[in-house]
């Protein structure tokens, strides 16, 4: 009687780690990356669509759920690199419209974190103190420190935004934002941040289906603002800002990743996808102890 083949073993590389099959599907990352350098038009992006992602929501739910272990294990593993010299921190920034679910996000992904190795910033609109500075002057108190993840629910890309909507400064200064903003960003990667840019692309209908259910909600009247619907109302100006914004401010090191947001649960699975390929590629490393593990064993079991 012939023996059943044993099935194939995953090939691995030098270092152990499991090398890529032809027929592997792209990482995410590559599938909702905004290209570098070239003209962003929205309108090309569908908001319902769900690129590379489970069949549906229950098959979402699921697979979201099941990230959860290795990123919280990734997480650990880089606050621990931090205690001893390693620098790397991950920064996440999300920008989207009103009702895009920047809030959303922020409730399901630190779910898979441990609080306290994160830092959790929403940007309102610039106190009197703020607008004192230089407008990254409140973005760069707010970033995570090495071995933290940081999470902005709105960002610095909030002055080029609503900035040019609403013509809260002269446009020869808004112009000089865009490059101060690459600037900044490539001094972050450059001193140990990833950055993580996530914009999250709804729709025109989505969007009014979610204020209505706001407002239908007595529960959730305190998230409805009726300058809700001035902003809406200037919905094609938004979009091309935020086309300038995404063409412009996108680099190899910071660039953009796209994440269409009518379906909640995908958009909280690409997120937290697009945050473990990210952490699994800075692959942090426990330290070694600096101490005789032997000998503080013996001096344990002795006493």
């Amino acid at each position: 009687m012939s023996k059943t083949p044993k099935p194939e073993q995953p090939k691995k590389d030098k270092h152990g780690k499991g090398l890529k099959r032809r027929d592997d599907p792209p990482p995410l990352r590559e599938l909702l990356r905004i290209p570098v350098g070239k003209p962003v038009d929205l309108t090309a992006y569908d908001a319902d669509g769900k690129p590379g992602g489970p069949a549906d929501k229950a098959a979402g739910a699921a697979a979201t759920s099941a990230l959860g272990p290795a990123l919280a294990g990734l997480q650990e593993r880089l606050y621990a690199a931090s205690t001893a010299g390693d620098r790397r921190r991950l920064l996440l920034v999300l920008q989207g419209m009103d009702t895009s679910g920047k809030g959303g996000t922020v409730k399901h992904v630190i779910g898979h974190f441990n609080p306290s190795g994160c830092r959790i910033h929403a940007f309102k609109a610039p106190t009197p103190e703020e607008k004192a500075h230089p407008f990254l002057w409140r973005i760069s108190k707010a970033l995570p420190q090495p071995g933290e993840i940081g999470i902005f629910d709105r960002s610095h890309y909030e002055d080029v935004l609503i900035g040019r909507v609403r013509e809260l400064a002269p446009a020869d200064e808004i112009e000089e934002r865009y490059a101060e903003i690459d600037r900044f960003e490539r001094s972050l990667a450059d001193d140990g941040v990833t950055v993580v840019k996530v914009f999250l692309h709804v729709s025109y209908e989505e969007q009014r289906t979610r204020l209505l259910e706001r407002l239908d909600n007595p529960e959730k009247h305190w998230k409805f603002n009726p300058g809700d619907i001035e902003e809406r109302a200037l919905w094609p100006a938004y979009q091309e800002a935020y086309e300038i914004a995404l063409e412009r401010c996108a680099s190899e090191r910071a660039p953009w990743f796209l994440v269409p947001a009518d379906r909640k649960w995908y958009r909280n699975w690409a997120i937290s996808t697009l945050l473990l390929e990210h952490l699994a590629e800075l692959d942090p490393q426990y330290p070694r102890g600096d101490f005789d593990v032997a000998e503080c064993r013996r001096r344990l079991l002795a006493q």
